[in-house]
């Protein structure tokens, strides 16, 4: 079809292809250039301008979508994500997909077998029979998008088995450690209880002892030595002078009781100066003397005395606990080499992000329930751990410093050092009220 109809806000920038046309958009402060080949229905994705409008002196492709939905990351796709984050950039996708098929769906544009091949790719079967006609994003594009957070690359695992070492552990007689593996859960925003103020809804619940439909994968393994935890908590100085407070005070009373408030407590702080000693007044004169001028240490400097400064402790926020385990493992048999195997398999496969199937995306990875058990049950002389991620795993596979292995190659012991962070900090109702009316609390809790 060589004589395609004129689109208004889109050219053909290549006259050897008249199949490809181009428009600009703008989304997030920065322009956009969108290339459409209106037979195949691939679509490009280009910057032309970062934020302030300062132009390229070319474009940079940053993905090119095929016509069956897999994208490919162009030469700008990892400079982009670095300077504007992922966000602005799924932003842009999701305006170009809508170019796209506003394009798609100008009658002639393409020939009837074009339309039909697009049409009937997975890409553009829905976007072209819901083409938005506001500058918004349509449903359709904005759905694409979840569609491909839910579909990940092929080889992505999911399902992890159960393992222990040794071979013969005995969980009902033995005390041991056990990492409960969990598909990572965001929390999600909280917009259906009116009465709470709470920002995002609870995290999920994880019940690491039972059938949990969440646990994908456990592994069991001796307590090891040197076990423990440390609970910390933000707190800093801080300090305000009697000159601040009386500022903040004015300021409190006129946003709580208005204009009128605010007046008479200014007045309260005047007269309580004046009716103070001639020490007080000449503080007062200086340090509303540094204020005007941008001078300080006055009073210092000509009185040798400072404001007291009511410096005081402050509590800041909660902390994350990190927890650190040492294991070592010392295969006996060809079954338990095959089990360390799968052991360290298990933990470096958990903690690797995921990718999406079009690779634009990538997916939190797994995290982990840790639970110290008790001849089966949960430990009541140590600690509870929430929902960890696993930061890092190192293996050492010459612990005993020197090279050896059995006759099928499996190394005689391994080291492996893991450290692991709880998603969510300690709070005081984590801990309940104890058991019983007054009586004694019956474990550590966290």
């Amino acid at each position: 079809m060589a004589d395609r109809p004129t689109v208004n806000g889109w050219n053909n920038i290549n006259l050897n292809k008249p199949e490809e046309y181009s428009s600009e958009f703008t989304v997030d402060g920065n322009r956009y250039a969108n290339v459409t080949n209106v037979t195949t229905g691939q679509r490009q994705l280009y910057l032309v301008s970062g934020l302030g409008g300062t132009p390229l002196t070319q474009r940079s492709l940053l993905t090119t979508t095929n016509v069956d939905g897999k994208v490919e990351p162009g030469e700008g796709y990892n400079a982009f994500s670095k300077s504007y984050g992922l966000t602005k950039l799924q932003n842009a996708e999701k305006a170009n997909k809508q170019q796209s098929t506003k394009l798609l769906s100008t009658p002639g544009i393409s020939t009837k077998d074009e339309l039909a091949k697009v049409k009937d790719s997975k890409e553009f079967k829905s976007s072209l029979a819901n083409v938005g006609t506001s500058a918004g994003i349509t449903t359709a594009s904005a759905a694409s998008v979840t569609e491909d957070l839910k579909k990940e690359q092929g080889g992505t695992r999911n399902q992890f088995p159960t393992l222990q070492y040794p071979e013969k552990i005995q969980l009902k007689f033995q005390d041991v450690i056990q990492f409960s593996m969990v598909k990572y859960s965001p929390k999600t925003f909280n917009t259906g209880n009116s009465e709470s103020l709470s920002a995002f809804n609870e995290r999920r619940k994880i019940n690491p002892s039972g059938k949990d439909k969440n646990i994908i994968g456990v592994v069991t393994l001796p307590i090891p030595g040197g076990i423990g935890d440390g609970n910390l908590v933000d707190w800093g100085s801080n300090s305000i002078d009697v000159m601040q407070a009386s500022l903040a005070g004015i300021a409190d009373a006129a946003i709580g009781g208005g204009g009128g408030a605010g007046a008479d407590a200014a007045n309260n702080k005047i007269n309580a100066v004046a009716n103070n000693a001639d020490a007080v007044r000449n503080a007062a004169k200086t340090y509303f003397t540094e204020q005007a001028t941008g001078t300080q240490n006055t009073l210092s400097r000509t009185q040798g005395a400072v404001l007291n400064p009511n410096m005081e402790l402050l509590f800041n926020g909660p902390q994350l606990r990190p927890f650190n385990f040492t294991f070592k493992l010392s295969p006996r048999s060809k079954k338990e080499a095959e089990s360390v195997r799968g052991i360290i398999r298990f933990f470096k496969q958990g903690m690797s992000p995921i990718r999406t199937e079009s690779n634009l995306f990538l997916k939190a990875p797994h995290t982990f329930q840790i639970q110290y058990l008790h001849k089966g049950e949960e430990h009541k002389f140590i600690n509870k751990i929430k929902e960890c991620a696993l930061l890092s795993f190192v293996v050492n596979y010459t612990p005993e410093s020197n090279y050896a292995t059995f006759t099928d190659g499996a190394m005689v012991s391994y080291e492996i050092q893991m450290q692991f962070t709880e998603l969510e900090p300690i709070f005081n109702d984590d801990y309940g009220l104890g058991t019983g009316s007054g009586g004694p609390d019956t474990e550590i809790g966290y």
